[in-house]
């Protein structure tokens, strides 16, 4: 499970930058991306984070999560990351924080890649994000799109959502992985059980088997005395 986890955020992480990328870094703005992310699916969502100041440097982040089932962060060095889960534990925000000398200087910018789900189940999700300077500057991401569609200063990271295929990437993806698991469970376990009775059947083969050779030898011997 976890080489087949390190391969989705090898893949994903490479997709993601290049999407990235081609939406031009001009924008300076805290983004989210996951180009396979469907509605109650799974996905690696990447937070793209720059830092805008010329005299300070990004130390902290803070997103804002849709209460979900599963959040778990990819290890980065140099940052620590710490996810937050309400009364139903359901995880609702998770936090990642910079040691000293990790900070994402002026003119630089980080991605933080988290595995998350089952997403909701609507067209759109937003996360907003909470970014914080060596400074002690804080800028709100949380600035929802105009009606019209124009972009706001300060817009929350939000994330486009497919309708469901219901593959393996659904909610779904679980219960048919332990359904498999069990019918292998119950066929490994029939198997034994079949080669144990064979096993039994043949030792019984065998012993009748000596025992009818140990009496055609007897009378043999018993004619030739004979």
């Amino acid at each position: 499970m976890k080489s087949s986890l390190s391969r989705a955020l090898f893949v994903s992480g490479a997709t993601v930058g290049a999407l990235l990328l081609g939406a031009g870094a001009a924008s300076a703005h805290v983004v989210v991306a996951a180009p396979d992310a469907e509605q109650g699916g799974y996905s690696v969502l990447t937070f793209r984070v720059p830092t805008e100041s010329d005299t300070a440097s990004t130390n902290s982040v803070k997103v804002t999560l849709p209460g979900l089932n599963s959040a778990r962060t990819q290890p980065m060095p140099g940052w620590t990351s710490t996810v937050e889960k309400n009364s139903s534990d359901l995880a609702v925000s998770v936090t990642w924080t910079a040691n000293p000398g990790s900070e994402v200087g002026p003119g630089q910018f980080q991605e933080f890649l988290l595995s998350a789900g089952p997403l909701p189940e609507q067209e759109t999700v937003s996360f907003p994000a909470t970014q914080t300077y060596t400074d002690g500057k804080v800028v709100e991401w949380d600035e929802p799109m105009g009606d019209d569609g124009s972009e706001p200063e300060l817009p929350a990271p939000t994330l486009t959502l497919a309708a469901s295929s219901g593959d393996a990437h659904g909610g779904s993806h679980s219960e048919s992985s332990e359904s498999s698991t069990e019918a292998s469970s119950e066929a490994s376990t029939e198997a034994s059980s079949s080669d144990s009775t064979a096993r039994w059947l043949a030792g019984i083969a065998l012993v009748f088997g000596a025992v009818g050779a140990g009496l055609g030898i007897g009378a043999t011997i018993k004619s030739r005395r004979s």
